[in-house]
C-alpha cells in the first residue's frame, strides 16, 4: 500500500523550505578537532573520512588551519593533493586568521598541489569580543582588508568569516562585509560562534545580511551559516538559516567541535532529506559517523538519533509487535516506519527486535525464527520467563542458555 495513504503528515503544513539550492561545508577535520575531548587522527583516517564526504555528495571541506604548525601543514597538503590526484568533486578550504602568517601557508600548499584552496579568513565582530581584544572597528577593517587582498592577489578564493555575528551590531556587520565584498571576496560567513542563536534570531540575521548587504552590492556573493550547539539549537538554526536565504551550511560529523560542538552534519542531512530539501543518497551516512567516531575517539551514544545502537532497536512488546506484524506482511519499508519517524533503510540502518522485561511473546517468537530455531511453546515460555525475571535486555547467550542451546 502507498505509504502516503498510511501517514497523515502534518509536517507538510509547514512553510519551512530553503529558498535556494543548499550546499554543505564539512568542518570535521578542522573546526571539529577543536573539541577538547577528541584526538587529531592520523592522515589515513582523515583520508577515509574525506572519501565518505565525497560519497555523500558534500560539496566543500575544511582541510585544516596550516598556520597552526608543521603537522597541520603536512595533513592539509596531503588532503589537498588527494583531492587533486583523484579528481574529487569536493572543494577544499582552509581556515586562517586575518593575518598574512596564516594565509601564506595556504598559498604555498595551493601552488604545490596546483589547485585553488578557498581561504576562510576569520575575525571576531561582536562588541564583547572587540572590548576583550581592545579592537577598534578601524583596526578590524584594516587587518581584514590587508588579509583578503593578500589572499586574492595570490589566486586564493576567499570566504570572509565574522565570528560571533549573531551578537554583532548591524553597523559593524555592514562595515566588515561591505569592505570584504568591495575587496573581491566570493563568500561571506555568518557565525553563531558561541551557540547563542535561536531560529528567529538566525532568520533575522540572514535576512538582514542578504537584504541590506549582499543585494545592494550587486555582486553574486555566497552566504554561509556556521552554528554551534551550546543551547541544543544548532540543527534547527541551520535549517532556519537555509530557509532565510543561506546558500551553504557548515557542520561536523557527530557535531564534534569547541565546547559542546558544532551543528552535526549527519543529523542535518537526515532532517533535510526527510523534509524533501535534498535528494542525495545517504546510505553511507552511518559509515561516515562510524569513521568519524573511530578516528577522533568519541563514542556514538547509544541514544544518539538515527546512528546510535538504540535508534531502531526495541524490546517493548507493543512496539515490537507492530514492527513484526509489518514484517509479516512482507513489507520491510512499512516495518521501518510503523514505529519510527525515521525510515531506517534510507540511512543504511534496519529495525532490531530484542527481548527484555517489557517484551511480549511475539518478541520471543520473532527472535527464535530469525535465528533459525523452532518457536515451540516450551521454548517461548522459558525465554519469556527469563525475560520477565531480568532487569535488562537479555543477551543472545542468555536467550540460548534459557532453552539449553549452546552459543556458537
Amino acid at each position: 500500500m502507498e505509504k502516503s495513504r498510511l501517514i497523515y503528515d502534518w509536517n507538510q503544513k509547514s512553510s519551512l523550505a530553503p529558498k535556494r539550492k543548499i550546499t554543505f561545508d564539512d568542518e570535521t577535520l578542522r573546526d571539529g578537532l577543536q573539541s577538547p575531548s577528541v584526538k587529531d587522527p592520523p592522515i589515513e583516517q582523515k583520508l577515509k573520512i574525506l572519501y565518505l564526504m565525497e560519497d555523500l555528495g558534500i560539496e566543500s571541506v575544511d582541510i585544516g588551519l596550516p598556520g597552526a604548525g608543521p603537522r597541520a601543514v603536512e595533513h592539509t597538503r596531503r588532503l589537498a593533493k588527494e583531492i587533486v590526484d583523484k579528481r574529487m568533486k569536493i572543494r577544499p578550504n582552509c581556515a586562517a586568521r586575518t593575518v598574512i602568517a596564516d594565509i601564506e601557508p595556504i598559498v604555498r600548499i595551493s601552488q604545490e598541489v596546483g589547485m585553488p584552496i578557498e581561504a576562510a579568513t576569520f575575525i571576531g565582530s561582536s562588541p564583547i569580543r572587540q572590548y576583550a581584544e581592545d579592537w577598534t572597528l578601524d583596526k578590524m577593517l584594516q587587518v581584514s582588508e590587508k588579509a583578503v587582498v593578500y589572499a586574492l592577489k595570490n589566486s586564493l578564493p576567499v570566504m570572509f568569516v565574522t565570528e560571533d555575528t549573531i551578537r554583532s551590531h548591524p553597523n559593524t556587520i555592514k562595515a566588515l562585509y561591505g569592505s570584504a565584498i568591495n575587496a573581491g571576496v566570493q563568500a561571506i560567513v555568518a557565525c553563531d560562534t558561541v551557540g547563542h542563536a535561536t531560529p528567529e534570531g538566525t532568520r533575522s540575521l540572514i535576512e538582514f545580511i542578504r537584504e541590506e548587504i549582499i543585494e545592494p552590492s550587486g555582486e553574486n556573493i555566497r552566504l554561509d551559516w556556521h552554528g554551534h550547539s551550546d543551547r541544543g539549537l544548532s540543527i534547527i538554526n541551520s535549517i532556519a538559516a537555509a530557509c532565510a536565504g543561506a546558500d551553504q551550511i557548515h557542520a561536523t560529523g557527530l557535531g564534534i567541535g569547541e565546547r559542546v560542538g558544532n551543528t552535526p552534519m549527519d543529523l542535518l542531512l537526515v532532517n533535510l532529506k526527510l523534509m524533501g530539501c535534498i535528494g542525495r543518497d545517504l546510505s553511507k551516512l552511518r559509515d561516515y559517523c562510524l569513521a568519524v567516531s573511530e578516528a577522533v575517539g568519541v563514542p556514538i551514544p547509544n541514544h544518539y538519533p538515527v546512528f546510535g545502537v538504540d535508534a531502531f532497536r526495541t524490546a517493548t512488546g507493543v512496539h515490537a509487535a507492530a514492527v513484526i506484524k509489518a514484517i509479516n506482511k512482507g513489507d520491510q519499508e512499512l516495518a521501518n516506519i510503523v514505529y519510527s519517524g525515521v525510515p531506517s533503510h534510507l540511512f543504511g540502518m534496519s529495525q532490531v527486535i530484542e527481548i527484555g522485561p517489557m517484551s511480549g511473546k511475539s518478541n520471543v517468537i520473532y527472535w527464535l525464527k530469525t535465528h533459525g530455531i523452532e518457536a515451540d511453546d516450551a521454548r517461548v515460555e522459558r525465554i519469556f520467563d527469563a525475560a520477565k525475571k531480568s532487569d535488562r535486555l537479555l543477551t543472545d547467550e542468555e536467550i540460548l542458555s534459557a532453552i539449553g542451546v549452546a552459543s556458537k
